[in-house]
């Protein structure tokens, strides 16, 4: 069903602004009919943040925004999905066009800025289908316009914690003017710490919440250091590597629509954040877990991020030229590989090869 679903709506969808192709993509999963998913090869399960993932696969944060179709994504065969980035208060986003395809890269650019329906909203959508299960964490972002971020992020987590699997701390967005000086040190610590705390707090009502921090794909290694060091001293329960990026490589052939403001993902990405992967996964020494994220689009793509040192997987960008077919591609290519090589989970692959990709000359900016 789902190739002939890709078969229909991949060259339907590409007709349209790219925005407009989304929210047709959002309406249409929102009429799938909740149909039971095949179940997974029990050598796919993961173990990570205290949380059991029937398969490393999520579908990463900025496609289901405000909490409108986990369960269908789900049952698409995503091992998690991540909604959000979520704000206190709703948020129109900027000015569109705010979203562009560079086809012949196989890349996209956003510059589409927390654009959501707000908590109470999201909340009240989660709430409503908790019952369900399935892992669902929840991206969390500042307002544009709000006077104390960290006090934003402080917010949403006594808000969600009762139905979050796990949280996100979205400080990497290139689209929020000053987001990213969150990740500077000081600021950092700071926010860490006081969304620990909130967390701690809800802790005996709401269970236990997992705190991810995500970072921008750009950090200087000094950078990383501060932050993994940050993360580490704050016991964050791991980090997901990386946002998009604000750099333009020389290899990329829609030269004049990779003028557009906004972050690049999909393809061009890969290597640049497969390196951020490997060099933050030697720098954690095995702390917490990674979900590595940029730029995969296949099974080989997949099999790399996790030996580069990612316990889990997001896509997003590579699904709208590769279809839904691609969450099975990857889950095939992944329970052949481990077939192949005698191997009885994904655990034992992770992070052997990050050594020797921190050795290698810098990805071409």
């Amino acid at each position: 069903m789902i190739r002939a679903f890709d078969a229909f709506s991949l060259p339907l969808l590409r007709w349209f602004d790219p925005e407009d192709a989304h929210r047709m993509a959002i309406q249409g999963l929102r009429l799938l009919p909740p149909v039971k998913p095949r179940a997974d090869d029990h050598k796919l399960a993961v173990r990570a943040f205290g949380l059991n993932f029937p398969n490393p696969i999520g579908m990463a944060a900025g496609f289901d925004k405000s909490a409108e179709v986990p369960d269908a994504l789900l049952r698409l065969g995503f091992g998690f999905v991540e909604i959000g980035t979520v704000t206190p208060k709703p948020q129109g986003g900027n000015p569109r066009p705010r979203l562009f395809r560079l086809e012949r890269d196989e890349a996209v650019i956003n510059r589409m800025g927390f654009n959501n329906d707000g908590a109470e909203t999201a909340l009240r959508r989660l709430a409503a289908r908790a019952h369900h299960g399935g892992i669902i964490g929840v991206n969390v972002g500042a307002n544009k316009d709000s006077p104390d971020r960290v006090a934003d992020y402080v917010k949403l987590i006594e808000t969600f914690a009762p139905v979050a699997s796990y949280f996100t701390v979205n400080v990497s967005s290139p689209n929020t003017p000053g987001l990213r000086n969150l990740q500077q040190a000081a600021a950092l610590d700071e926010l860490l710490a006081k969304v620990i705390d909130a967390r701690e707090r809800v802790r005996r009502n709401a269970g236990d919440s997992p705190v991810l921090l995500k970072i921008a794909p750009d950090l200087s290694l000094a950078e990383l250091d501060d932050v993994v060091h940050i993360a580490r001293s704050r016991r964050v329960d791991g980090m997901i590597v990386a946002n998009t990026t604000l750099a333009r490589p020389s290899s990329l052939r829609e030269q004049a629509r990779a003028k557009e403001q906004g972050g690049l993902s999909g393809r061009p990405l890969f290597r640049l954040s497969t390196r951020m992967v490997a060099e933050t996964y030697v720098r954690t020494e095995g702390a917490f877990p990674l979900i590595g994220v940029g730029g995969i689009d296949s099974g080989g793509a997949a099999l790399t991020k996790i030996r580069a040192g990612a316990s889990l997987i997001q896509i997003y960008s590579s699904l709208v030229y590769k279809g839904l077919g691609l969450v099975d591609n990857i889950k095939n290519d992944l329970a052949s590989t481990l077939l192949r090589t005698g191997r009885d989970s994904l655990s034992e692959i992770v992070g052997a090869d990050a050594a020797t990709i921190t050795a290698e000359d810098w990805p071409v900016r």
